[in-house]
């Protein structure tokens, strides 16, 4: 099974920067995409940034230009530098990784979930 495993949030003032992480592992298995989603307390979950197996990536509007997600293969570990952080950043991150495992079969995995706050 896979598992992922997040480390990296915590409290930064606005402006600050933080750099979230999320590894992934757990026998033989192909990533198609990785990325982080966002939630806030009586709101809907929110994609922030993925990234595709062949590099592409999308981000929500509201961070385009200030975070990058990025991804070591070798590692199966993806990475969200979030720059320019603002209040409305403040959130539950949680990773995700879509892709297949073992004889083909397919998988949606989701880490524990990391707090970020951002104090103005």
């Amino acid at each position: 099974q896979v598992q992922l495993v997040e480390s990296g949030g915590g409290l930064v003032q606005a402006g600050g920067s933080l750099r979230l992480s999320c590894a992934a592992s757990g026998g033989s298995f192909t990533i198609n995409t990785m990325g982080w989603y966002r939630q806030v307390p009586g709101s809907q979950r929110e994609l922030v940034a993925g990234i595709a197996t062949g590099g592409s990536t999308n981000y929500a509007d509201s961070v385009k230009g200030r975070f990058t997600i990025s991804r070591d293969s070798v590692k199966n570990t993806v990475y969200l530098q979030m720059n320019s952080l603002k209040p409305e950043d403040t959130a539950v991150y949680y990773c995700y990784s879509r892709g297949t495992w073992g004889p083909g079969l397919r998988y949606e995995r989701w880490g524990q979930g990391t707090q970020v706050t951002v104090s103005s």
